[in-house]
């Protein structure tokens, strides 16, 4: 018969043993609140973590989340679901090739976009921009991914997932072009916290995940969506293969595929051995010169901000309703029959009605969000003709 309760110290010592000695193992893995033994199971802290993500409600709605391409009529463009996945796939590789702990890398990469609005980016200026308005600081949705995680899942009970995971799903941001990223070793609940609050009132601030784990994360949040943008920019016929920046593709390919195996191959030839993630030189100038490109041709294309000022109006008129009624009282609104019922005295006592109508708002898919607003404002899907070479 196998012993399970030994299983977690079996595991854990063969971690020890066949990991590198810069990995952070499970063992490590530290919780807001402590745990009986009994509770945690034979799983080890960064694996639990991973079913803990899996299971909230916040993840069950990444199906229905825009990661570039809102409100356009294609069944493969990519939604935030699927870029998760490719940010696990990518990142677990690296971290194979690295000795580095798979587990609390999944756990991050699965996690890391769940702060998200609907409507990505440009939902997120839209919320961003009331919550300074109503004095509540800026939106980011990586800070946000941890208030859902920690704070708002579970009617406000969180999940209480490991420092390590929630420092790296905080410290994501791959829109930052990193050549290098040291871990920021010897971060506490506090330092999270504090991190958290500077990011609110200043997005600009600059964070580091404090394992390498989480330094892998937050370059595959950049392999994950780079060629992928670019593959769904042509399928819509917004750009063509060709007019990729001739020196990216000599050093990266001109498809998704290419432009990943590049990428992946050179972090793990440049950091293997080393207490950091890098890429090389030549890498990582391509690398800036294709985000430059996909930046200037895809993310600001006017083509798809169609509906950008009917959704910048609709944010403001869910936000100011929810508000209203929260600070009236009235039980019949969807913030009370559908966000708040059965919501933990810790939640209500320490969030302001701005912060939660934040928090509401942020956590809806973006079909649902359309159906709170009122029926003739709604802005209705297009269709763009696809590139003939995407078929």
């Amino acid at each position: 018969m196998i012993d399970l309760k030994g299983m977690q110290t079996a595991f854990n010592q063969r971690e020890a043993r066949i990991l590198s000695p810069l990995a952070a193992l499970s063992s490590g893995g530290r919780r807001r609140k402590c745990e009986e033994k009994a509770d945690l199971g034979y799983r080890q802290a960064y694996s639990l973590d991973v079913d803990r993500v899996l299971h909230s409600l916040a993840y069950t709605r990444y199906i229905d989340k825009t990661q570039v391409f809102y409100l356009v009529e294609n069944d493969h463009i990519t939604h935030r679901v699927l870029h998760v996945q490719l940010v696990s796939k990518i990142s677990r590789t690296i971290g194979r090739f690295l000795g580095l702990n798979e587990d609390l890398i999944e756990a991050i990469a699965l996690a890391h976009d769940i702060g998200h609005v609907p409507f990505g980016h440009e939902g997120e200026n839209f919320l961003s921009r009331l919550c300074r308005s109503h004095g509540i600081g800026h939106f980011c949705h990586n800070v946000q991914s941890v208030q859902f995680l920690d704070k708002v899942e579970r009617k406000g009970r969180g999940w209480n997932l490991c420092l390590q995971t929630l420092d790296g799903i905080l410290c994501h941001d791959g829109e930052i072009h990193d050549q290098q990223i040291h871990p920021d070793r010897g971060k506490t609940f506090e330092t999270l916290e504090a991190e958290m609050a500077r990011k609110t009132f200043d997005p600009a601030t600059p964070l580091t995940p404090m394992t390498l784990e989480g330094c892998v994360v937050r370059f595959s949040d950049t392999v994950g969506y780079i060629g992928r943008d670019i593959e769904d920019a042509i399928r819509l016929g917004l750009i063509r293969r060709k007019d990729l920046p001739r020196k990216s593709v000599a050093v990266l390919g001109d498809t998704n595929g290419q432009i990943v195996y590049a990428l992946v191959t050179d972090i793990i030839e440049s950091s293997i051995d080393t207490a950091s993630i890098t890429f090389s030189d030549e890498v990582s100038g391509a690398l800036k010169r294709l985000k430059a490109f996909n930046y200037e041709r895809i993310y600001l294309n006017p083509v798809i901000k169609k509906h950008s000022a009917t959704l910048g109006r609709l944010f403001e008129i869910l936000f100011e309703r929810y508000l209203d009624d929260l600070r009236k009282g009235d039980e019949s609104s969807v913030i009370f029959t559908r966000f708040l019922p059965d919501m933990s005295d810790a939640y209500c006592r320490s969030h302001t009605p701005e912060e939660m109508v934040r928090d509401f708002i942020a956590g809806m898919t973006d079909n649902y969000f359309l159906k709170q607003c009122p029926k003739s404002l709604r802005p209705r899907s297009f269709k763009l003709p696809p590139d003939s070479e995407s078929q």
